[in-house]
């Protein structure tokens, strides 16, 4: 009994050691991949892309494992505190400043071929860059403007901005508003998406705040800081522009829907809808050749707009990064890029990829995205390892905001909260690895 399976197991090693001598020795360790598990559709595809991936007969095959989006970040601090991350990494754009501090990644310039990195969008570059080494790449990025109701902006007398370079004016925009209240029953005539929560507030409306020449952090000497900036003049202009449109101002009625169920837009209430590239299907579905795309205003250094969304790192400890690279190399073929960009609607992260979408190719409904991001009109969020703060901060000061506080006394806050901080973690000095 125990001789009639003892060799059959010994033959079965042996065969496993023969097998992982002909793949380099390596096939005994995967790449361990996480990845956020958003909607069902980036899911199907990022798995039938790993699958395509292992059957090109890579040296080094890939193993994914889907991590909860809502508990994303807090799993993969625990992961490197315990010295236990995957080979390759995703994550929100923003917090790659954070890891790379950490020194849980590891810079990339060496190991990517120029050819897929001249192909990037400038924005991935500028998203995936700390220092002056680059961490991480995206196969896809995102687009934030104003979708309008062409049947009712044409009946309130008003034109269309053709561009970027063509955006509203702030001034300009309040009569646009002005003029579509005058024919709404209830005034309301802007969605700000105001039934959305937590990163949504800093992604969607600090880019207002560069557009009137300000921002969230300077520089003070050779740190970042948040007084004199978040709490500039700029910015409180800009915001206090935001607080009218919500709480009526000289007005006794205000020009935003509450939108409390997310159909301000599609079911004709308002004729403005302040929102990202993800709301596109639902809006082309229910106004067909009456939606149009419209930058954002110009607040008065020229419009602009927000930038980034999940990307891919190779972790400090990961024993084959060229290997892990090519996996990344796969994902970012045109074909590859436009699989995922076809599936959640985002924008195609290669120059390449875009020239051959229906949306965003010149020509293409969604094109305003590609260019803004193309063009350099695009902001990234503040690239410090600190983001988690100041975006916790703004979310909160954009909260007292709409609620009524003063606006200089809710940045005022948000800019002591951020400054210390940043003060306790000795204004994060950069480690390099």
């Amino acid at each position: 009994m125990f001789k009639s399976w003892r060799i059959p197991l010994l033959f079965s090693l042996f065969l496993i050691a023969l097998i992982a001598c002909a793949r380099g020795g390596n096939s005994d360790r995967p790449l361990q991949v996480w990845v956020h598990a958003g909607q069902e559709a980036e899911r199907q595809i990022i798995t039938a892309q790993v699958q395509r991936f292992n059957q090109s007969d890579p040296e080094i095959p890939v193993e994914l494992t889907f991590i909860p989006e809502g508990s994303y970040n807090s799993q993969v601090q625990a992961a490197a505190l315990s010295r236990d991350l995957p080979d390759i990494l995703e994550f929100d754009g923003p917090f790659i400043y954070n890891y790379v501090w950490q020194q849980n990644l590891m810079a990339i310039d060496d190991i990517i071929s120029p050819q897929v990195r001249q192909d990037l969008l400038p924005s991935i570059i500028e998203q995936g860059t700390y220092g002056d080494r680059l961490y991480s790449v995206g196969t896809f990025d995102s687009g934030l403007g104003l979708y309008g109701n062409r049947k009712q902006l044409e009946a309130a007398g008003v034109r269309l901005p053709q561009g970027n370079a063509d955006a509203w004016t702030v001034e300009e925009f309040n009569q646009v508003l002005a003029a579509l209240a005058a024919k709404d029953s209830d005034g309301q005539v802007l969605d700000l998406k105001l039934n959305y929560s937590g990163e949504w507030f800093t992604y969607g409306f600090a880019p207002i705040i560069h557009s009137g020449g300000g921002s969230l952090l300077k520089l003070s000497g050779d740190l970042l800081q948040a007084n004199g900036a978040i709490n500039s003049p700029f910015a409180i202009a800009a915001m206090q522009q935001l607080q009218s449109w919500i709480r009526g101002a000289d007005r006794h009625q205000s020009y935003v829907d509450v939108n409390l169920d997310d159909a301000a837009f599609t079911s004709g209430r308002v004729a403005l809808s302040w929102v990202g590239h993800w709301a596109y299907p639902s809006y082309a579905k229910a106004l067909g050749d009456d939606l149009v795309l419209l930058p954002l205003p110009n607040f008065g250094v020229g419009s602009k707009t927000a930038q980034g969304s999940w990307n891919w790192g190779i972790t400090r400890d990961c024993p084959h990064p060229k290997a892990a690279m090519q996996f990344l190399e796969f994902l970012l073929q045109p074909e590859e890029v436009l699989a995922m960009t076809n599936a959640n609607g985002a924008v195609p992260g290669t120059k390449s990829a875009i020239a051959q979408s229906p949306l965003y190719a010149e020509g293409g409904p969604l094109r305003l995205f590609s260019a803004q991001l193309l063009n350099g009109k695009t902001v990234p969020r503040p690239q410090t390892p600190g983001y988690a703060i100041v975006t916790a901060a703004f979310q909160q000061a954009f909260n007292n905001i709409r609620n009524g506080m003063d606006v200089s006394q809710a940045l005022n806050k948000a800019a002591t909260t951020i400054d210390i901080d940043i003060e306790d973690n000795q204004g994060y000095p950069t480690v390099t690895r």
